[in-house]
């Protein structure tokens, strides 16, 4: 791995505003604050099916340091069916009330279906989190038409609320590259369409996100490839995003349960914004705050806060 500073993490505009740009010019990674309104999800902090819970944690993370909430009405991996009208009624007026209390905080919905897309962005999103790769193709027009944010994913052709199982993917035909590109090339590819379907359909670019969503589709040595690989992966030309918080692949990187992956995570995001990630979707948002900004000075895209040893 070059231990050269790679270029900086492109730009990302939502709601009229650079997120992650100070006004001195400083440039900082964008934390996306983790709200599930579910009763499963993997991690069970981030379980806020209660409606003042659920507003507490949207506060805490806006002042902690956090620019975006990534508010979920479904667990992704496998578990009881949740239909659209119920996602609704979790989600929307969740939303609603984040606006009215937090303007000045993002608001992002992680959601597969375009007609739960259709109400939250009616209800005040400004992002539409689509996690399952455009399951429903109908999705990114709906964000295109209301010049609404979207991020594009990469699942390896999985469907929605399906584990991994047995995934592999093409070694690549150049003997001179590193067999285990194969990921790489599929999650780039992949990528570059959705991104681009996405402008056509009205998104602005600076408001289209990449995600090669860890863990989706994949196996815990694809998703360390991807986090080794990430300077390519922020090459694709639009912002990126990496959520790694207490995923799978820390997890069994070191034989650990959820609640204890803090550490591994952080070392993963450190990582992935030095080489040129822009946005971390994250559970532990003041930790995740402190590893951005000390990756911010290290690469010079902002100063110390403040300078005093051996000066005095």
């Amino acid at each position: 791995m070059s231990t050269d500073t790679p270029p900086a993490g492109r730009p990302l505009v939502l709601r009229g505003r650079e997120l992650g740009a100070d006004a001195d010019g400083s440039r900082r990674g964008v934390i996306m604050a983790i709200v599930n309104r579910t009763s499963d999800s993997f991690y069970a902090p981030a379980r806020t099916l209660d409606d003042d819970a659920a507003l507490d944690a949207a506060h805490r993370a806006w002042e902690g340091g956090a620019e975006i909430l990534d508010v979920g009405g479904v667990r992704a991996g496998v578990g009881p069916e949740v239909d659209a009208a119920e996602e609704i009624r979790r989600v929307v007026p969740f939303v609603a009330r984040v606006r009215a209390e937090l303007p000045g905080l993002v608001i992002s919905v992680d959601t597969w279906r375009s007609d739960v897309a259709r109400e939250v962005i009616a209800a005040g999103a400004d992002l539409i989190n689509d996690t399952w790769a455009g399951a429903d193709p109908r999705l990114v027009e709906v964000a295109g038409a209301a010049g609404v944010g979207v991020v594009c994913s990469h699942t390896g052709g999985a469907t929605p609320r399906t584990d991994p199982y047995r995934v592999a993917y093409p070694v690549p035909a150049d003997p001179t590259r590193d067999p285990r590109d194969g990921v790489l090339d599929d999650v780039v590819a992949t990528l570059r369409r959705g991104a681009e379907r996405a402008v056509a359909c009205g998104v602005p670019p600076a408001s289209v996100l990449v995600d090669p969503t860890h863990d989706f589709g994949k196996n815990t040595w694809h998703s360390l490839h991807l986090v080794r690989r990430t300077a390519e992966l922020a090459a694709l030309g639009y912002p990126l995003l990496v959520a790694l918080s207490r995923k799978d692949f820390v997890g069994e990187s070191l034989g650990l349960p959820p609640g204890e992956r803090l550490e591994g995570t952080l070392a993963a995001t450190a990582l992935a914004a030095w080489m040129g990630a822009r946005v971390f979707r994250a559970h532990d948002v003041a930790a995740t705050r402190r590893v951005l900004d000390m990756v911010a000075v290290l690469r010079e895209d902002a100063a110390p806060v403040q300078v005093v040893r051996g000066l005095g």
